[in-house]
């Protein structure tokens, strides 16, 4: 018995009782990845009838042409040259295309679940010409057949498409068709026929269409020169992909966004306006992965939330323990120092409560989002602990003290959550001075002694 009230003995209990903790600390953890799988799952159902993440681009002119190929044979031995027609296509990229884009977002929900959707306007000018490319590709004018040629825009899920889809050409209207996209969009999108152009002069084609999609708009660049302008309300922006605007010439206030793109060229894309093969491959990647596979490179705009509740429960979850040891290093200095017996099982119902936090947290959070279910879920931990460590260590002087600390360490917390900057240093600190007023509690008291120093902490 005098064993178990020896200081090392009960730091080793303290100890042992935080890490029996740690399983339902895995636990929140787990709770919270299911949770946002949920989300992901609605997500899914909302996109399945408005339209996804979209990838967009176009548009390419394809030319097919007719050469002639030569094929050795052999028949009794002997080998013979037989010619035969092969009709091939050419792809046309724009010497020039200038595309504006208008996104007007809103959020769509299933059940307790949202996602940020948009509905775009996007229309643009570019024009196309034959170049002297058509020598390198040993393909002569004679050979195309220019009465076939079509035009194609991508868009990788057709079904945020809109009525109002309209293309011109030369001045002329086109009809669209669907399907025949430019690979970039994995073939999906639609297309149109050209057939009164005779190559000789340049094609100028303007075109437009409403595009419905979820959280993000990808434009696949191509040709000599891409301007990209996208004006939105949304004022949370996120710039990714291979391409970035233009820092000078966007602007992200309260009010919404504009994001420039002055001129993606053919250099930066490391492409032909003329090719046979309509591939775009990211040359950024290492030699291995252009040989294996061809990667669309994209310059992408996210309609992103300012708060992530999963990443901000998750995040937060990962403080746990340290909750955990902090409340355990001041009972167990009550216990040692200050004379106060803590038990084993008052330990764990400590904790317990200090677990259930993250768990109300992330319940909360899904229905009155995450600033105002951390005060509710802080407020009503702090108070239940508060309380139950006034019959635990004897006083509510030293229940008051559980509860400052607890307080103390929540805000901490939610300053920690919003600052990514200096979260790490503030964290540092904050350990370091744990650490320093434990080793200053602690100085005169002998680790293997049965006994206690009285008085060091509030009584």
């Amino acid at each position: 018995m005098e064993r178990e009230r020896s200081p090392g003995m009960k730091l080793t209990l303290a100890g042992l009782m935080a890490a029996v903790l740690i399983v339902p600390l895995l636990m929140v953890y787990a709770l919270v990845y299911d949770r946002e799988s949920r989300s992901e799952q609605a997500q899914a159902q909302i996109t399945r009838g408005w339209g996804g993440l979209q990838v967009v681009t176009g548009p390419v002119l394809v030319i097919p042409f007719l050469y002639e190929a030569i094929e050795a044979e052999t028949v009794d031995g002997v080998v013979t040259e037989r010619r035969r027609q092969v009709r091939r296509e050419l792809f046309v990229s724009p010497a020039k295309q200038a595309i504006e884009t208008r996104l007007d977002p809103d959020r769509k929900g299933y059940a307790i679940y949202q996602s940020v959707v948009y509905s775009g306007a996007l229309e643009g000018a570019a024009r196309f010409m034959l170049t002297s490319e058509l020598d390198r590709l040993d393909i002569a004018r004679e050979q195309l057949l220019l009465d076939e040629a079509e035009l194609r825009f991508g868009v990788s899920d057709t079904r945020g498409l809109s009525d109002g889809a309209s293309v011109s050409a030369g001045g002329e209207r086109l009809e669209l068709s669907p399907g025949s996209g430019p690979m970039a969009t994995n073939g999906a999108g639609f297309s149109a026929a050209v057939s009164t152009w005779d190559g000789t002069d340049a094609l100028d084609v303007r075109w437009s269409y409403g595009l419905r999609g979820t959280r993000s708009l990808s434009l696949v660049p191509r040709g000599g020169e891409t301007e990209w302008t996208v004006t939105s309300p949304w004022p949370h922006p996120s710039f990714t992909g291979n391409y970035l605007p233009e820092p000078s010439q966007t602007e992200t206030t309260a009010e919404g966004f504009t994001a420039v793109y002055p001129g993606i060229t053919n250099l930066a894309l490391g492409e032909g306006l003329l090719s046979l093969t309509d591939t775009t491959v990211d040359h950024s990647a290492s030699a291995d992965t252009r040989r294996s596979v061809a990667t669309t490179q994209t310059a992408t705009i996210g309609l992103v939330e300012p708060v992530d509740l999963y990443s901000q429960v998750d995040r937060a979850a990962k403080y746990g323990f340290l909750f955990i040891g902090f409340t355990f290093a001041v009972l167990l200095m009550f216990d040692i120092v200050g004379g106060a017996r803590v038990a084993a099982a008052e330990y764990l119902l400590t904790g317990a409560g200090l677990v259930l936090f993250f768990v109300m947290l992330l319940a909360f959070a899904e229905v009155i989002g995450f600033a105002l279910a951390y005060l509710v879920a802080a407020a009503s931990i702090i108070g239940l602990l508060t309380a139950y460590s006034a019959a635990t260590l004897g006083t509510w002087r030293r229940a008051g003290f559980i509860g400052t600390m607890l307080a103390a360490l929540y805000a901490v917390l939610y300053v920690l959550l919003n600052e990514e900057t200096y979260s790490l240093v503030i964290g540092s600190l904050l350990l370091f001075i744990a650490l320093a007023g434990i080793m200053y509690a602690t100085r005169n008291v002998d680790w293997s002694s049965v006994g206690r120093n009285e008085g060091e902490l509030p009584a």
